[in-house]
């Protein structure tokens, strides 16, 4: 379990920004596991076009992108948002300790622990050479992580330059300002409803609690992170990130939550996918939030109002409605002191097609 806590008011504590390095690294993950993401499938189909070079060697780094991406991507809330040769040259003045440590996180959990010994650990080597012929990678490439690590990040830096050229920088160019709309919306609603009310909307996969002052993540890895004004948490919005939230949690660099951007799922949402479909049907299958969700449906409602009429207490409807809002059912608002709760009618609309199309799936 990972753990972001507020030490102080949230509003305080947190930051936004968004990376073309980054976000060109999560769309070469979709590349490599192109059945994983439908809602980029159009990016996928677009790739196609990639010179095959190019497409070998996408696929000889997937060890770098599979299950997690190194934590140097992460962009940092005390600089601005930069280029993307900014950052390309930024990644290759990192000195050769931060750079193999950094290749090593997505092939071996280090739980944070920045020990160079890992570095000289036979078994260690196995475990990056298991992983990485596990996803498909080249054996030799994850060798550098060992070997020669500015040898890898020069190569990776070519990589992405080449990438950028061929296809990433046209698709930036038009992502980018939907990125920079998501994050002033994102202001205008905390500034509206808050901090906690626009968190609960960003994935199902992020448990939010308001009392505890507590971001939760369900990994096997157990740590908690204090969030403040001197350690602000940086809220990444990405078009390639999707199914997935990507964290970081490890000092040096920022604790981080890199979460679908909301347009990404909006454009989406008539074809609800079928994992989310699972999700969504099991928050609607409890006799108390069906109760809940029918008297919402007729108007706004608070917990303090809904409780009676449901019949149950104020600190158990809490947690049935966190529930149907992690499944995107109902909205939460803040006014004044009461959290006014909404249904989200589209949701719910698409639902009896994204089951029908569930239920086709081979």
């Amino acid at each position: 379990m990972i753990r972001f806590r507020f030490a102080a008011d949230p509003a305080e504590s947190i930051a936004f920004s968004y990376s073309p390095l980054l976000e060109a690294v999560l769309s070469l993950h979709v590349l490599t596991e192109p059945k994983h993401h439908p809602l980029q499938h159009p990016w996928v189909r677009r790739a196609r076009t990639l010179p095959a070079a190019l497409r070998r060697e996408i696929a000889a780094f997937s060890f770098a992108y599979s299950a997690f991406v190194p934590e140097f991507l992460m962009p940092s809330p005390a600089t601005g948002y930069h280029a993307f040769e900014d950052e390309l040259q930024a990644l290759e003045r990192l000195d050769d300790e931060t750079l193999a440590l950094g290749f090593l996180r997505p092939l071996y959990d280090h739980r944070g622990e920045r020990d160079p010994e890992l570095l000289e650990d036979e078994r260690v080597r196995e475990h990056v050479a298991a992983r990485a012929q596990a996803v498909g990678g080249d054996l030799e490439l994850a060798g550098l992580i060992f070997e020669s690590p500015s040898a890898l990040t020069g190569r990776f830096a070519t990589l992405l330059a080449d990438y950028w050229e061929a296809a990433f920088e046209e698709e930036w160019a038009a992502l980018e300002p939907r990125l920079a709309d998501t994050v002033a919306e994102a202001g205008r609603r905390i500034a509206a409803d808050g901090v906690y009310a626009y968190l609960t909307g960003l994935s199902p996969q992020l448990l939010i609690e308001p009392r505890k002052r507590e971001i939760r993540r369900e990994l096997p890895h157990e740590h908690t992170v204090e969030v403040s004004p001197e350690a602000e948490l940086v809220l990444v919005p990405s078009a390639f990130v999707w199914p997935h939230v990507r964290l970081n949690c490890d000092e040096p660099w920022p604790p981080t939550i890199v979460y679908p951007a909301p347009f990404s799922l909006a454009e989406g949402r008539s074809n609800l996918p079928s994992e989310e479909v699972v999700h969504v049907l099991r928050a609607l299958a409890d006799e108390t939030r069906l109760r809940a969700l029918k008297l919402i449906s007729a108007g706004a409602r608070s917990t303090q109002e809904l409780a009676p009429l449901v019949g149950i207490s104020e600190a158990g409807l809490s947690k049935h409605l966190r529930l149907l809002a992690r499944a995107g059912l109902v909205q939460g608002r803040r006014d004044g002191y009461y959290v006014l709760y909404s249904l989200e009618s589209e949701r719910i609309a698409t639902l009896s097609d994204a089951v029908l199309v569930f239920l086709a799936e081979s």
